[in-house]
């Protein structure tokens, strides 16, 4: 059976309830996030064999995050326990005109704390066919960084294949280092890389020509990213597709959301979607990525596995919490044209 294994910091995520700001609420509803764990669950959710590795404290919080884990088929016996605290994710949801807004409270967490050589990666990937990291991985810490480039490298030795998102977050890089300085090693180690136009252009300074996301209201021209597209995999020889996903965000409510793949040879185009009504779009990125995994080593086709992650993420905006609870037949449907909204039986 296929295994893929993801590394990254899972926190405790407190979101305000329905539409209230931060300042109005007097509760929170619970969950957990961290973008490598969303892709773990999503996985898990279609079938695959999942590996999550973090290192998290030794507390009710952190064993209540394990057994939420356990409860999506999501594999936990790498974690290692270490370090005083979990960080947390602050959500408010937003309306209309008002965007949502993200808060960290992440410093000095377990992970960001986390020593050189916590992890043994040659036995944590040596059955596994498949590594995921992101970005915001190495912002967290140099020694998260250093672990995760050495997982990278010990997948490369072992031929593995290695997924990445770029996920840039300006606002995590805090130990002294940059993205500038400390990615491009780790991208150059990667077979798929997921990013945006953002992410390319703020670090690697890649971007498309006359483009400004700001003025396309929900209209994107995909032909736009072909030339991000064959800059990146230019510049990073071993990498095999480069994928995009394209928002439009019309207000916090209503989107397009879409994406394209470049295998090389050929810019494929997905599906775009209208998104109204939009329940949570946190993650929305993650199960992209999730559903991409899994359009690749299940179909082995470069457009159906496009046409199942734009799916599967839209599908994401529907759901509460960052987890994306679709299954494979929710995703189907929704790529058949099946939104009649009746009672499934």
């Amino acid at each position: 059976m296929a295994k893929v294994v993801t590394f990254g910091e899972i926190m405790v995520r407190l979101a305000a309830p329905e539409y209230l700001k931060l300042i109005q609420t007097n509760a929170f509803e619970i969950s957990y996030a961290g973008a490598e764990a969303n892709v773990a669950v999503s996985l898990a959710h279609y079938g695959i064999q999942t590996d999550y590795i973090t290192c998290l404290p030794n507390n009710p919080i952190a064993e209540r995050c394990i057994m939420e884990l356990r409860g999506h088929n999501v594999g936990v016996s790498h974690i290692i326990r270490n370090g005083k605290r979990m960080g947390i994710l602050y959500l408010e949801n937003g309306s209309n005109t008002r965007p949502s807004k993200v808060y960290y409270d992440r410093e000095n967490s377990s992970f960001a704390t986390i020593q050189q050589n916590s992890f043994n990666w040659d036995d944590i990937l040596h059955d596994a066919n498949w590594f995921h990291w992101t970005g915001i991985t190495p912002a967290l810490s140099e020694n998260a960084a250093s672990e995760c480039l050495k997982a990278i490298r010990t997948a490369n030795r072992l031929g593995i294949t290695v997924s990445c998102d770029i996920n840039y977050r300006d606002n995590l890089w805090k130990y002294g280092k940059t993205a500038q300085e400390i990615m491009p090693d780790m991208v150059a180690g990667s077979d798929i890389i997921l990013g945006n136009e953002e992410d390319c252009e703020k670090v690697f300074g890649i971007k498309p020509l006359n483009f400004n996301a700001e003025h396309t209201q929900g209209n994107i021209d995909q032909n736009t990213f072909i030339d991000v597209c064959d800059q990146m995999m230019k510049i990073f020889p071993r990498c095999k597709k480069v994928a995009i996903t394209l928002r439009g965000a019309i207000n916090a409510n209503h989107n397009t959301w879409g994406g394209v793949l470049y295998n090389g040879n050929k810019l494929l185009k997905s599906k775009r979607y209208n998104i109204t009504d939009i329940v949570d779009r946190v993650g929305s990125g993650d199960s992209f990525m999730g559903g991409l995994i899994f359009g690749i080593m299940h179909y082995g086709n470069d457009e159906k596995a496009l046409e199942f992650a734009v799916a599967a993420s839209c599908l994401k905006h529907t759901i509460k919490g960052d987890f994306n609870w679709s299954s494979i037949e929710d995703v189907n449907n929704l790529i058949k044209g099946d939104v009649s909204g009746r009672v499934k039986r």
